[in-house]
Order: C-alpha cells, then structure tokens, then sequence
C-alpha cells in the first residue's frame, strides 16, 4: 500500500494519509470509505459521525462546503449523504467516527527552503493561526528533539494539568518521534503533511484530520 501511494504526485485522499499513518502506528480516527448510500448499511461506526468528501482533488473540504459534523444517527447519515453526494457526484466520502474533544495539538512535516524537509509541532486546532506557539527541528530527529519540541512551546502547560485538562505529554512526544520516523523513511517522497487538529488524552492521542501532498 505505502509503495503504491508514494507513486501519487499531489494530495492524497484522507482515508489514504489516515492508513498511512495507521501503518507507522499512529492512531487515528475509526473511518469507512462510502461510494454508494448502501454502502452505508454495513456501517459499524458508533455515532455521533461526520461525513466528508474524500478526494485527492479536495483539500480544503470545509472550505467548499463538504463536511458534516455531529451526524446522530443512521437516518441523518442518509439525508446529509444524499446532499453531499448531489453537490459532489463524482467523488467519494469518508464517514469518519467523531472523537470526544481533548487538548488539541499540531503535528507536521514541511519542506524548509534552507534545511529541507522539518518537523512541526505546536498548538492545534482553531488556535493554531491565532497563536502561532509552534516550533521545528530539522529531519531527521535526534534522541532529545521530540522531548525538547514540548517543552519549548507556551502551551506546553495544556499539555500538563491546567485547569484540570488531563493529557499524556509522554504519548505527545512518542507521536512526535512517530511521525518523525515518517519524514525520515519518505524523505524523498514529502511536499508537507499537517495532522491537525491531534487529539491528547490521559492514555491516548487521536490524530482527527490529516493532510499529506507528496512531490
């Protein structure tokens, strides 16, 4: 599969970057590849679920209107399926299993001009613009670089009890070097990803919405 991929020129599908990830470990979140309304009938999802156009032509779902969130249940499913397959008729769509909200983080990869292919890490979700709290190592990532990356941000302090908010920093620095494994094996292969937002908990981390382009 990681062969076949890596032959792709451009963005890849979500259900593609997500089973990439799930082969170097990295979890993500529970996801079916529909076509056809049918396809739902063998849903075995739990909901609540969101429903998103799945196309390497599509990046930026959201921005053009191809993503429903918190879908209840099976009859919601079929009516925004039905909407969404009307306004994209040729493509697919991911029925993706909603995550229950942690602290929220950013990981990446992005191709630097000077030091080529670097490890991004910061703050995640609606926040990341806003604050900017990111920070970078050069690929390939040396022993103390993940550890390091955490601590250097300002909102490391969500990853450390604030105000309650329970999450792993031990598992954050294990997806660090994960994904760090990654740029290192596709070097040569890795235009930019950006897992955002990843989802921290007390005993896991859930990577929601990926995005990877390749050369």
């Amino acid at each position: 599969m990681k062969k076949d991929l890596l032959k792709t020129k451009g963005a890849l599908a979500e259900n593609e970057v997500k089973d990439l990830l799930k082969s170097y470990g990295v979890k993500t979140t529970k996801y079916k590849l529909v076509n056809k309304i049918d396809d739902l009938d063998s849903l075995k999802l739990k909901f609540p679920v969101a429903l998103k156009v799945c196309s390497r032509a599509i990046l930026h779902k959201t921005d053009v209107g191809g993503v429903k969130l918190g879908i209840k249940n099976i009859e919601e499913l079929r009516k925004a399926f039905k909407e969404l397959k009307k306004k994209f008729p040729k493509e697919r769509f991911l029925v993706d299993q909603m995550a229950k909200p942690g602290v929220e983080i950013i990981i990446g990869l992005v191709q630097d001009p000077s030091f080529g292919l670097s490890i991004m890490f910061g703050v995640g979700g609606i926040f990341t613009e806003l604050y900017k709290d990111v920070t970078f190592r050069v690929i390939p990532l040396q022993s103390f670089d993940a550890a390091d990356m955490v601590e250097e941000i300002k909102g490391k302090a969500l990853l450390e009890g604030f105000r309650g908010m329970k999450a792993n920093k031990k598992l954050v620095i294990d997806l660090i070097n994960k994904v760090g494994k990654i740029g290192e094996e596709l070097i040569n292969h890795i235009d930019e990803m950006d897992l955002n937002p990843v989802f921290v908990y007390e005993h896991d981390v859930c990577v929601v919405d990926a995005k990877l382009i390749l050369k």
